[in-house]
C-alpha cells in the first residue's frame, strides 16, 4: 500500500498501525469482558482520531474520507470493536460539524474532539431497521424552549456509557420529511438504558435499548432545521459505510496475518501446513480478495471525497464487497488453525465474530444491493 500514500498519508498510516499493534491487538481479548478503555479512547483522540474529519478551528483533523479508511482499517488490525465505535463517535462528530450551528460547533466539538465528551448515534429503533424513515421516536415541542422525546432506540453502541446521543426523532409527519436531530446529554431526566445485549460479537462495546420517556431537552439542542434529519443521517450513511468496510478489512488482515504465522510454524504429517500446495492456494486466494477489497475501498473513498455522482453506489458497493468478503477471509483464517482456530486463545474466532455484525450494520448487505441496482436503473 505505501507505494500508493504520499508521506503524510504514510505518516498516518504508521501512527494507527503503531498504536494498534502496542496498544489494541494486545488487550482485545480483556476488552471483550472488560469493555471499552475510555483512556485508551482518549490516546486515539490524542493522535487526532478523534474528529477526523472535523474542521481544525474546534480541534479536529480536517481530513479526508479516504485518509478515514486508511485509519480505520490500521485500528482495526488491533482492535475491530473499538475502531468501530470510535468510527462512530467521528460520524456524530462529523454531524455537528457539517449541520450544527457556530454555537454548537463551538460548545460541543472541542470536547468530541478530545473524546472527554464521547458521543452516540441513535437512529435504528425495535420496529424500524432498514427502514429508518418509519421511525417512530417523537420529539414534541414544550412551548418555544423545549422539545419532549417519547420513544426507543435499538442496538446503540456507547448505550451507558456514552456522554452525549445524536438522536433521529419525529417532529413532523410520517415518513422521511417529518425527521429531525436531537441532542441529548447523558442523565438527562427520562433517558434510560436497557440491558447490555449479550452479543456475537463487538463483545468490548456495550450495546442496549436507549429509551425516552418525557425526555425534555432544550431547542436549541436541534442540529438544523426541522425535518432534515433524515437526510443527515442519510448524507452520514455513506462515509459511515466506508468505516465499517475499512473495519472489517482490518479485522480480516489481521485474521489472515494471524494465520501465515500459524502455517509457518504448525506441522502435520512430517511437513509444516505452509508446504502444502493447497494451502499456499488458500493464502493467495485470501491475499488476492483483500487488495481487490481495498482497491474498491479507496475507490469509493475518493469519490466520496471528490462528491462526484456515483459516490453513493459506490459506497454501497464497497461496504457489500468489502464486508462479505472480509468474512470469508476470516472464516477461512480460522480454518487453516484447525481445531486451535476455534480456541479464544488464538483470537482468530473474535475475529470472526467481530467481523458478523458488518454485513448488517450501516444498512444490510441486501439493502446495498438496492441502492446499487436502483443508482444503475437511473442511468
Amino acid at each position: 500500500m505505501s507505494a500508493d500514500l504520499n508521506e503524510d498519508r504514510q505518516l498516518i498510516v504508521d501512527t494507527a498501525r503503531g498504536f494498534a499493534r502496542e496498544k489494541l491487538r494486545p488487550n482485545a481479548a480483556r476488552w471483550e469482558e472488560e469493555g471499552l478503555d475510555r483512556g485508551v479512547l482518549q490516546e486515539l483522540a490524542g493522535l487526532g482520531f478523534g474528529g477526523i474529519y472535523v474542521r481544525e478551528d474546534v480541534g479536529g483533523s480536517a481530513l479526508s474520507r479516504f485518509d478515514a479508511a486508511l485509519i480505520f482499517e490500521e485500528l482495526s488490525r488491533g482492535c475491530v470493536s473499538t475502531a468501530a465505535f470510535l468510527s462512530i463517535h467521528n460520524m456524530c462528530a462529523w454531524m455537528i460539524d457539517s449541520f450544527g450551528d457556530e454555537e454548537q460547533r463551538q460548545k460541543l466539538l472541542p470536547k468530541l474532539t478530545t473524546m472527554e465528551t464521547i458521543a452516540s448515534y441513535c437512529l435504528t429503533e425495535p420496529g424500524s431497521g432498514s427502514d429508518a424513515g418509519a421511525l417512530r421516536t417523537t420529539a414534541k415541542p414544550d412551548g418555544n424552549s423545549h422539545y419532549v422525546l417519547n420513544g426507543s432506540k435499538a442496538f446503540i453502541s456507547g448505550a451507558g456509557f456514552s456522554d452525549l446521543y445524536v438522536v433521529m426523532c419525529r417532529t413532523g409527519e410520517d415518513g422521511p420529511k417529518g425527521v429531525s436531530t436531537v441532542m441529548v446529554e447523558n442523565k438527562t431526566p427520562g433517558l434510560s438504558f436497557g440491558k447490555a445485549e449479550d452479543k456475537m460479537g463487538w463483545r468490548a462495546q456495550p450495546t442496549a435499548i436507549v429509551s425516552f420517556d418525557n425526555c425534555r431537552v432544550p431547542a436549541e439542542n436541534r442540529i438544523g432545521p426541522e425535518g432534515e434529519g433524515f437526510k443527515y443521517a442519510m448524507r452520514g450513511l455513506d462515509g459511515g459505510r466506508l468505516n465499517i468496510a475499512a473495519c472489517a478489512l482490518g479485522g480480516a488482515q489481521d485474521a489472515l496475518d494471524r494465520a501465515l504465522a500459524y502455517v509457518q510454524e504448525r506441522k502435520q504429517f512430517g511437513k509444516r501446513i505452509v508446504d502444502f500446495q493447497n494451502t499456499q492456494f488458500v493464502l493467495a486466494d485470501m491475499e488476492t480478495d483483500l487488495a481487490a477489497s481495498r482497491a474498491l475501498l479507496h475507490a469509493a473513498a475518493r469519490k466520496l471525497d471528490a462528491k462526484a455522482p456515483d459516490a453513493t453506489k459506490y459506497c454501497a458497493m464497497a461496504k457489500r464487497f468489502v464486508t462479505d468478503t472480509a468474512f470469508k477471509v476470516a472464516d477461512q483464517a480460522l480454518q487453516l488453525h484447525g481445531g486451535y482456530g476455534y480456541l479464544a486463545d488464538y483470537e482468530v474466532e473474535r475475529i470472526v465474530r467481530d467481523l458478523r455484525v458488518h454485513r448488517i450494520l450501516e444498512g444490510t448487505n441486501e439493502i446495498m444491493r438496492v441502492i446499487v441496482s436502483r443508482e444503475m436503473l437511473k442511468q
